[in-house]
């Protein structure tokens, strides 16, 4: 059984048991979020497209932690200008782990 579903601007495909990272979301560690935009559902057999989301489908995840990813360099230089700038930038993110996918 897996489902995929919307959450920050990207998709994600969810199974029982699997932690996954998405965008930073507003919630302690340890609470339950849910996910109402589930595009796709599939029990194994079958397949249900939602147009554009699956009409009573759930994704239920435990928040395991928050965090930073590591460190990526954003470098800007003109040629022959002098013209450099050098900036740094860390995405946070939302690490989860799925509980329970209701079809």
């Amino acid at each position: 059984m897996y489902a995929v579903f919307q959450t920050g601007g990207k998709q994600f495909r969810a199974e029982p048991g699997v932690r996954l990272r998405i965008p930073s979301l507003e919630a302690e560690e340890g609470s339950t979020i849910s996910f109402d935009e589930v595009l796709l559902t599939s029990d194994g057999e079958t397949v249900s497209v939602g147009r554009p989301t699956v009409s009573g489908a759930r994704v239920t995840a435990e928040v395991l932690r928050q965090g930073r990813e590591k460190k990526i360099i954003v470098f800007k230089r003109k040629r022959r200008k002098g013209y450099r700038r050098k900036q740094g930038h860390r995405q946070k993110f939302t690490e989860i782990r799925i509980a329970d996918i209701k079809i």
